[in-house]
């Protein structure tokens, strides 16, 4: 009987051996194993933001990492322990209103995960984490209480001391599958929990406002670089749109800031001090903004104004005669626009100072400010439609509205409507244009729009406003309202002939190139139009404003500045530009002729040399200063009233940012495991001394 016993333990312990050493083959190092542990899980973060009365955005609680079991939101009426909520996207909203309403609710959330649907725009009635009226303490009118829009729950406004995620598309199966899991586990002393890391240096050092953290250098500046263009009438942001981003220390990263642009058409000559011609400047906004930082496309508002007036641009850049306009046509692209019109303020007080920025141009000169906003949802059953909303009457704006009348005659075979916004309106919408009011209120200006009372983007500020929130009929048409507009402006001709008008023809494959580019993943930046001028260093586009590192120069190097603001540069310095003299040399030994700049640089090193008024203008908060290594705030100049409601925005410091899976034990099994692992030993030790008992007496036996 006792040598039975032993012949088993034997083969038992055989057997063993061979499990564990298939185990070990198939392991053959430490990641190895936490791959088969751990799902490392793909997404965009909520990240924490400051302003200099307090915190909005989302973080850890403390210093520690976040661990909670998985649920699904629409089943978890009640919460008896802390959980990681899975939350579809048309939940978003009723969600994060019944944690505002419901503390016992909020107390037992560690953390959110919110779902990505494709198909959720078409069955949604929308959903806008913005306001009602974005930036409303900015507006030039008293009327703030007015609803821009309506369906605006200003959830990304408040603060929130727990994770929040956004999967991507291929993380959803997985966060859905764990969820499922866990409700139907027959074995309660198991769940799959979400691990979070989103522990910011702000909640680490306990800086709770813009001041205080960046005395303390734990966050940094939100901003920039703006563009200008005349036009020929002639530390840290590494963000792209990867999603969970390991940010390392901030000292050590190479940061690609976003920045305004600014060009003319034709170029100024900079040099000449006789700049007397009136200018007709026109503009657009390169920023958004959304509840997850790394989500930030902004299709409709207002990449949709950008991308049409680009389309314009290149349009006027093809006609000839450009050089005897008796107007000088500028445009300029800002950033950091919804974060307190940091571009468009910033560009007034460097206008202000004469700055080498925007050397070439004169405040005093301005005789007609245009801004083109949301514009790629004005298609409906063939008609495009668009409203233009005015600032105070003026011969100016008279002019601009005469223009823009005789370019929609002139376009009449494209269905085009352009109507005055509605009086009953308080005035014009959150714009750009608000920061120059706030400027000078007899500034002569004008917002071109889709909308009318109420914004038609139902995902304003919103990861999705998206590509297929938009029309590129629209922005087509759009385009060629605005470039004839401007044509026949800058000409001072009101009664310019139909063939000169026909002559100015928007080109619809770039308008669609340039949708695939600025607002998709495939292709992206690695376009072939965007690869023409740089060498791109991702490939999924983001329009989040970043942060900047220290203070900017007017000429930054290649390597300090994103994509998206490289392409801009060299798309408009090439298409409102004219020949260098001395075309035929590269940019490798210098482009020695006044106003030459050099475009296509990065693509095969050597670049062509043209005659381009092409600028970077920087975009941070006009109360902030660098010196001595530190931003600091300054106090407010009661002469810059917009500088006084500055919030001044900062985003707090982070090491990495992360998100992952996997299975654990109910910590009470464990302990009932190592007792009964304990009481297991104990009777094999018991066992083994009477087997050997047993074994020996028989042995004396024999």
């Amino acid at each position: 009987m006792a040598i039975k016993f032993l012949y088993l333990l034997l083969l038992f312990n055989f057997h063993l051996r061979l499990s564990v050493s298939g185990q070990l083959n198939s392991m053959e190092s430490v990641p190895d194993l936490q791959k088969s542990m751990y799902k490392f899980i793909d997404g965009y973060p909520c990240v924490r933001l400051l302003n200099l009365s307090g915190v909005i955005g989302c973080s850890n609680p403390g210093r520690e990492m976040v661990v909670a079991p998985i649920v699904r939101y629409k089943n978890a009426i009640a919460l008896s322990q802390p959980s990681a909520v899975l939350v579809s996207s048309d939940e978003i909203q009723s969600f994060f209103t019944r944690i505002w309403h419901d503390s016992s609710f909020a107390g037992n959330i560690a953390g959110v995960i919110v779902e990505s649907e494709n198909e959720f725009q078409n069955k949604s009635k929308g959903f806008s984490p913005a306001g009602k009226f974005p930036l409303a303490e900015f507006a030039p009118y008293q009327n703030t209480s007015y609803e821009w829009n309506p369906i605006g729950s200003g959830i990304m406004w408040n603060a929130y001391d727990f994770p929040v995620f956004l999967l991507s598309e291929s993380s959803t199966l997985t966060l859905q599958e764990a969820a499922i899991k866990n409700e139907k586990s027959k074995k309660a002393y198991i769940a799959d929990v979400a691990e979070f890391d989103l522990v910011m240096q702000t909640t680490k050092a306990g800086t709770h406002d813009s001041e205080t953290c960046l005395k303390e250098e734990t966050c940094l500046p939100l901003g920039g670089y703006s563009f200008i263009q005349l036009a020929r009438t002639s530390k840290r942001i590494l963000h792209k749109p990867t999603s969970l981003i390991e940010r390392k220390s901030l000292i050590s990263i190479a940061l690609a800031i976003k920045g305004s642009v600014w060009s003319s058409l034709p170029p100024i000559n900079v040099s000449s001090s006789d700049q007397s011609k009136p200018i007709i400047l026109t503009m657009a906004s390169m920023d958004s903004a959304s509840f997850f930082r790394d989500k930030s496309l902004g299709a409709d508002s207002p990449l949709s104004g950008l991308i049409s007036l680009l389309a314009a641009i290149d349009a006027l850049s093809h006609v000839d005669g450009l050089d005897d306009l008796t107007k000088q046509l500028v445009f300029i692209f800002f950033t950091g626009e919804s974060w307190g019109y940091l571009g468009s303020r910033r560009f007034l007080y460097e206008l202000d100072l004469q700055s080498e920025a925007v050397r070439g141009l004169n405040n005093s000169l301005i005789e007609m400010a245009i801004e083109i906003g949301s514009v790629g949802k004005g298609f409906n059953q063939g008609i495009k439609r668009f409203y233009t909303h005015t600032a105070e009457v003026s011969s100016a704006t008279n002019e601009t509205l005469k223009a823009l009348k005789h370019a929609q005659d002139s376009l009449k075979s494209e269905h085009i409507i352009v109507s005055p916004a509605n009086a009953s309106n308080p005035g014009i919408p959150p714009s750009s244009l608000m920061s120059f009011l706030r400027k000078n209120s007899l500034t002569s200006g004008l917002v071109l729009e889709d909308f009318d009372s109420v914004f038609s983007n139902k995902f304003y500020h919103s990861h999705l406003d998206n590509i297929s929130n938009i029309n590129s009929s629209a922005i087509v048409a759009a385009a060629s309202l605005v470039a004839r507009t401007l044509y026949i402006l800058a000409s001072d001709n009101k009664s310019a002939s139909g063939s000169a008008l026909t002559g100015i023809s928007v080109n619809v494959s770039l308008v669609e190139e340039l949708m695939g580019c600025l607002l998709d993943c495939d292709p992206g930046l690695s376009c072939e139009l965007v690869k023409e001028y740089i060498s791109p260093n991702s490939t999924c586009p983001n329009h989040y404003a970043g942060v900047i590192l220290d203070e900017p120069s007017f000429e930054p190097p290649p390597g300090y500045v994103d994509d998206m603001s490289r392409f801009l540069w060299n798309f408009l310095a090439d298409r409102t530009s004219i020949p260098s003299e001395n075309a035929s040399s590269s940019c490798s030994q210098g482009c020695s002729n006044k106003g030459a700049v050099c475009v296509r640089e990065e693509t095969d090193g050597k670049g062509i040399c043209v005659i381009s008024t092409t600028r970077y203008v920087p975009a941070y908060s006009t109360r902030l200063k660098f010196e001595s290594g530190i931003w600091t705030v300054l106090p407010p100049n009661s002469s810059d009233p917009m500088g006084m409601l500055d919030p001044v925005w900062t985003e707090s410091n982070w090491n990495a940012i992360g998100l992952r899976v996997y299975t654990v034990q109910d910590a009470a099994y464990d302990r009932i495991v190592l007792v009964a692992g304990i009481s297991v030993t104990v009777l094999a030790y018991l066992a083994i001394v009477t087997t050997r008992a047993v074994l020996t007496k028989a042995l004396k036996r024999d």
